[in-house]
């Protein structure tokens, strides 16, 4: 059944989250940092609202000794990630907790600190209104335009400190150096870091500063020709990648039901996870996380395609006797569209260098 309030409330999360992002990427605007986090964290709770009613009904919104009270950001959060230490409640919280800093002590340095949070903040966003309410944002902002600008200038204490009274300093300093291990310590649903790659030209004009390769060098380096930026080639989770697979089968008019099982099955006998065209791998943390690209879902979708009925005990066979199936191999030489190495990070700043 329809809900009024359940549509009303999605669709100024929808346009919440538009702001946040256009006011953070706009040049012009020098408070961009608190203008972000005030925006982001309305189109979180708009949103989450709209998923307790769903669930709950409509007074579940509101404070039971207040009904003329809606229940805060915080209360939303508590009552739909129940785990304290899941880093997608991590990441939310401590952009409420900058949300809710006194605007004078915010300074433009702050989003130095922050940009990996913010990032990681809007691709969860996007996940979570696919998931909890079938909104595909790419619908309502193009997916090239869900990174956000980022800063080229690295935080300098003593810079800070010179340039700012001591309260302001000291709490931009103490934020940083809480929000650094919790980067290492989490994964990139709680923040995506940044990478600066630099770029070879031989045009002197253009470069920033000059280097020489030097063989016995001790540290190595490797020279891409070519970047993909995985979060535009690889950008569906386990999770993303199931519907999409269920919903093309749904197309073709075959009834099957997938799962987180069945895509193991074709992660380990088609050996996805160690074909880049199919997966990519992000590194940055201790524990590897995994995105997957179209051509995965199309691979899958074909393989069960050809055999809907048989297609898992095919692939437990297949297992068991630890090699593809006769078919498999000959799919993988076939079908992948040549993918080059991509970048390590959605978000990224290119320099020139010679």
């Amino acid at each position: 059944m329809k809900n009024n309030l359940t549509d009303s409330l999605l669709e100024k999360s929808k346009e919440a989250f538009v702001m946040a992002i256009e006011i953070y990427n706009k040049p012009t605007i020098r408070y961009r940092v608190e203008g972000f986090s005030f925006f982001i964290c309305n189109a979180w709770e708009l949103m989450l609202k709209a998923h307790i009613i769903n669930k709950l009904g409509n007074d579940s919104i509101y404070y039971k000794d207040n009904p003329n009270r809606t229940i805060t950001l915080e209360n939303c959060i508590q009552k739909i990630f129940t785990n304290e230490k899941s880093p997608l409640r991590k990441n939310l919280m401590k952009i409420i907790e900058l949300r809710n800093t006194s605007t004078h002590f915010i300074t433009e340095e702050y989003e130095m600190v922050y940009i990996p949070l913010f990032q990681a903040c809007i691709l969860n966003f996007v996940e979570k209104m696919q998931e909890f309410h079938d909104v595909d944002m790419t619908e309502v902002i193009p997916q090239n335009f869900l990174t956000l600008a980022v800063s080229m200038k690295a935080l300098d204490t003593n810079t800070i400190r010179a340039k700012y009274p001591e309260e302001i300093a000291q709490k931009l300093i103490d934020a940083n150096a809480q929000i650094e291990p919790m980067i290492a310590e989490n994964n990139q649903s709680f923040a995506i870091k940044i990478e600066h790659l630099h770029y070879i030209t031989k045009d002197k004009t253009k470069a920033t500063s000059f280097v020489h390769i030097d063989k016995d060098a001790a540290a190595g380096v490797k020279i891409i020709k070519e970047l993909k930026d995985p979060n535009n080639t690889h950008k569906y989770t386990m999770k993303s990648a199931i519907k999409e697979i269920e919903r093309r089968l749904q197309n073709l008019g075959i009834d099957f039901t997938m799962n987180q099982y069945i895509f193991d099955l074709f992660n380990k006998v088609y050996g996805i996870k160690e074909n880049l065209t199919y997966c990519y791998t992000h590194k940055q943390y201790a524990q590897p996380s995994y995105t997957y690209s179209m051509q995965a879902i199309e691979m899958i979708v074909a393989e069960i395609q050809k055999d809907p009925e048989n297609i898992i005990q095919n692939l437990k066979a297949s297992l068991a006797k630890n090699k593809l199936t006769p078919g498999a191999k000959e799919f993988l030489v076939l079908q992948p569209t040549p993918i080059r190495e991509p970048s390590l990070s959605p978000s990224r700043v290119n320099l020139s260098l010679l």
